[in-house]
């Protein structure tokens, strides 16, 4: 038996231990990060407090083996017993439900003897709103820690949160300290941080940081204390705020204030008490703020008291002005008898017809209505006209009716705005049930666009990040310019994307994954929606390829047939294999034949990341969502910073083909900010990625080093091209000869042969990459320069008598480069080894009318593709990918060869001049 460090020998070793559990402790055997056993003091504890939070530092307590002596809570409501008090009395842990702790000012004597009764050495206050007797608090021998969801001394107080966004606070907390008879003053045990976003709300913070950290916290602190580990820091005075519960006669809007100090007031006072001003004569209250950025948008203006400019009600909501001529946008608004609407709606008269349910519905509403009586148990009857919060229910009921009505159905998605925006039991029914009829979806999707009349139509763009089925600005508000290569004119300011909005993104494909309606579809209505997108990108494909020639510079012509085209065809392929993804039973031995069967199966990962380069956009994520999205699983995908366009149409498409809220997330922005997050991210479990093998390595590490997630990469390439003098010469070399014919120009042109540089920064390295070819000896025989004209063009380049050694034979130049070396006729053998003479190896190709020389040839050309007698002639349903530096894993085909260790691709082309050759392997 081996003992953790300070155990000098065993003698010392079990004296230490027999005097600590003479002193109550307990002690539990675990493997330590050596994989030795090692003993932990635990504690017994007395738990004081309620709700979830409670119930889940509970249970995390007892999973690390401290032990919980008793449950002190409140009496249950309305029959039903508190969430702490449900997890403890499932246990068998004495649970004690005291309505009060003192009586007339004093502790009263009877709870006191019940609570000393259960012998704690520690008292954890998870979350109290009792208050508790010093003699309770000081009895334990290690006394009493309390959770505070603020960076104390800051907002003491019950409405720490609150006030954190009210006083527009950039660091949100939280902190447990030692109890004391002050109010939240005591000594701080630890205490921990995180950025509050501009838009953030209560529940983001609640939900994001203070709740999941929460729990872990606290039962660090008991460790620590268990271990003797634990300080006692006095809270300094410097910097002390003590702000009490806002009330709702307190909460009402002083619009004398800039936009965001306006929007911090409404964001801290939403949903309780909910901040509130006076419009047409009646008290309104505003809920679900965020700051708004770029021009004032159309609407018409609402009248507010108090505002020196009137608001404008407009697609997205309720649009208001701070002092500084900067805005802030409201999405609903609550009037007086407690109906809340969608803000955009306020002028809109309420013309939706009453439905008729089916028996199935009418069951549903007798359920319904069965949960609206166990809350409201003062009202007798539950009628049509019964009004929720009239009736005595308050914000915590919300929460209870959403989650007792998921529990009997979980494919009505409910959110606590749902109960505010229809208050009486009909309205209720009603809206209910049009969601569960997926009725109301299509109008939620509002989308601002950028219109440009361009290719004789009026292309509509959207620019904002999409998440969660929502098109929004960035959480920092930023933007930056995507310019058209043609003319170098900006086309767009585009959202860019922070470390926030990755974090929202990511949350919203998990809770896609795991608990919306994407986790329980079938795969053949997954197959259905695809099919549905691939025939929206086909109606859209001008208006995309028309996008994908403005943004990235591509020929029209070719976009509309191979950008968009190919896209189109992916969808479909996989669409296809979405009900056809099978497992396999395996025979196995044992002693008994035929009494065992073992059978596979083949699951969704859960959420991927998807990072795109800039040469064919909008094929790229196809070949990498599609597959992705068939399989059952979520996206985030983040574009190429400077072609962001036709992902952010392709987000809009998903949406109107029906793909749930979640599913698909687009993030424009930084690879050095967004896509470097994603590969750090702890819930992505898998990450897809074309661009630089430079880039793919940091990818591969931060993939490896967060949480080991899977990674494809599709990386560099310096694809050799071997035409033997045996070959179609004339066909093999005349695209050499057309170089000269090319016509240069606008993409949007039908005529045009060859477009712009995709931005400016490639455009001069691959002028320099021109110049370094020239400076190493090797032929120009044509192009090499800038065309002298506005945009980023350059001339097709054709270099020859390069040499092994140089440059241009060794690095790839991403661009209209060709390099031309000789060979020794006859040589084979060399040739495949010059040919081989490089790190990259994702394509390649041979020309010859040699049959044996070509499978020789391709057998020993160290690239994922080989094409034979044809070049770059790609299809769905074939693998592509690469071997050694230029990555791994493969874009397109069916599913099960994903998990081969290699696959390689032989192309031929066939005629009556050619031979075939093998197919795929």
């Amino acid at each position: 038996m081996q003992f953790g460090d300070g155990f000098s020998s065993l003698k010392t070793a079990l004296r230490f231990i027999s005097d600590s559990m003479a002193k109550g402790g307990e002690w539990e055997k675990k493997k330590n990060q050596n994989g030795v056993n090692a003993y932990q003091r635990k504690l017994k504890l007395a738990l004081i407090g309620q709700s979830i939070f409670g119930q889940e530092v509970y249970r995390h307590l007892q999973k690390e083996g401290h032990k919980v002596v008793g449950v002190f809570t409140i009496p249950d409501v309305n029959g039903k017993a508190d969430p702490l008090a449900l997890a403890a009395e499932k246990d068998g842990t004495p649970v004690f439900k005291f309505p009060r702790w003192r009586v007339k000012g004093k502790p009263n004597r009877e709870v006191v003897e019940a609570y000393k009764s259960v012998g704690a050495d520690l008292n954890v206050l998870p979350f109290c709103t009792q208050f508790i007797p010093m003699d309770v608090i000081d009895s334990p021998k290690h006394g009493s820690i309390i959770y505070h969801p603020s960076i104390l001394p800051r907002h003491r107080g019950a409405s720490a949160i609150n006030w954190t966004l009210i006083q527009g606070d950039k660091k949100a907390g939280f902190t447990i300290f030692w109890a004391d008879d002050g109010l939240d003053t005591g000594p701080i045990l630890l205490q921990r941080e995180c950025d509050v976003g501009r838009n953030d709300t209560v529940d983001d913070l609640y939900n994001n940081f203070l709740f999941p950290e929460g729990i872990k916290a606290m039962v660090e602190a008991v460790q620590l204390i268990a271990d003797g580990k634990a300080p006692q820091m006095p809270q300094p005075e410097e910097g002390a705020t003590y702000e009490g519960i806002q009330k709702k006669e307190n909460a009402e809007i002083s619009w004398d204030k800039p936009a965001e100090a306006l929007h911090n007031w409404i964001r801290g006072h939403d949903k309780v008490p909910g901040a509130w001003t006076v419009i047409d004569g009646q008290m309104v209250t505003f809920y679900g703020s965020s700051l708004l950025d770029g021009p004032v948008p159309p609407g018409q203006p609402l009248a507010i008291k108090g505002t020196t400019k009137s608001g404008l009600i407009t697609k997205n909501g309720l649009v208001l002005f701070g002092n500084d001529g900067k805005m802030l946008l409201v999405r609903n608004l609550q009037f007086e008898d407690g109906k809340m609407i969608p803000a955009s709606k306020y002028f809109s008269s309420d013309d939706m017809s009453v439905i008729e349910l089916t028996e199935e519905e009418k069951k549903m509403a007798e359920d319904i209505k069965s949960i609206w009586k166990g809350i409201l148990s003062n009202v007798a009857v539950i009628e049509d006209s019964t009004d929720f919060f009239k009736s005595g229910a308050s914000s915590m009921h919300v929460v209870r009716m959403i989650e007792e009505i998921k529990q009997k159905y979980g494919g009505l998605q409910l959110q606590n705005e749902d109960v505010y925006m229809a208050t009486k039991f009909a309205d209720f029914i009603q809206m209910a049930v049009r969601k569960l009829r997926g009725e109301d979806e299509e109008e939620e999707l509002v989308i601002d666009y950028v219109s440009k009349n361009v290719n004789n139509m009026n292309v509509k763009m959207p620019y904002q990040c999409f998440i969660n089925g929502q098109f929004m600005n960035a959480e920092e508000g930023k933007t930056y310019d995507t310019i058209n290569p043609t003319d170098g004119s900006i086309i767009a300011k585009v959202s860019y994307a922070s470390v926030a909005d990755v974090d929202k993104a990511v949350a919203a494909a998990k809770d896609a994954f795991e608990n919306g309606e994407w986790a329980r579809m079938n795969a053949r209505e997954r197959g259905r929606l695809m099919y549905r997108l691939a025939d929206l990108m086909e109606e859209h494909q001008e208006e995309l390829a028309t996008i994908e020639a403005i943004d990235s510079g591509a020929v029209y012509t070719l976009a509309l047939k191979t950008h968009v085209g190919m896209s189109v065809q992916t969808f479909r392929y996989f669409a296809g294999w979405c009900d056809k993804i099978q497992g396999s039973t395996i025979p196995i031995s044992q002693a008994r034949p035929n009494h065992n069967l073992t059978f596979t199966k083949k699951e969704p990962i859960g959420v991927c990341a998807i990072v795109i380069p800039w040469n064919y956009p909008l094929m790229m994520l196809a070949w990498k969502s599609a597959a992705c999205l068939a399989a059952g699983n979520t996206l985030v995908l983040k574009p190429a910073q400077v072609t962001p366009l036709t992902a952010l149409k392709f987000a809009e498409l998903s949406a109107k083909a029906g793909f749930p809220k979640g599913v698909v997330n687009i993030l424009p922005g930084s690879g050095g900010l967004v896509g470097q997050h994603l590969s750090e991210h702890p819930d992505i479990r898998k990450l897809g990625f074309t661009g630089s093998t430079l880039i793919g390595k940091q990818i591969m590490k931060s993939c490896a080093v967060s949480n080991l997630k899977k990674v494809s990469l599709e990386l560099g390439g310096k694809s050799p091209l071997i035409i033997f003098e045996d070959c179609e010469l004339d066909k093999a070399v005349r695209m050499v000869e057309e170089i000269k014919k090319m016509k240069i120009g606008d993409p949007l042109d039908r005529a045009t042969d060859h477009g712009p540089q995709n931005h400016k920064a490639h455009l001069e390295k691959l002028l320099e990459y021109c110049e370094i070819g020239v400076k190493e000896g090797a032929t120009l025989v044509y192009g090499g320069r800038q065309v002298c004209r506005p945009g980023f063009f350059m001339e097709p380049t054709v270099f020859t008598d390069v040499e092994d050694h140089m440059y241009l034979a060794q690095e790839e130049s991403f661009g209209p480069i060709m390099v031309i070396s000789k060979f020794k006729n006859g040589d084979v053998d060399g040739v495949l080894k010059r040919a081989n003479n490089t790190e990259y190896g994702l394509a390649s190709g041979v020309f010859t009318r040699d049959l044996s020389k070509a499978l020789y040839v391709s057998e020993n050309l160290e690239a994922g593709t080989v094409f034979i007698n044809t070049y770059n002639k790609t299809d769905v349903a074939a693998p592509f990918g690469g071997f050694k530096q230029s990555g791994f894993g493969k874009d397109l085909e069916h599913f099960h060869c994903r998990f081969h260790k290699t696959q390689r691709r032989y192309q031929c082309e066939i005629s009556k001049d050619s031979y075939s050759t093998q197919p795929t392997v």
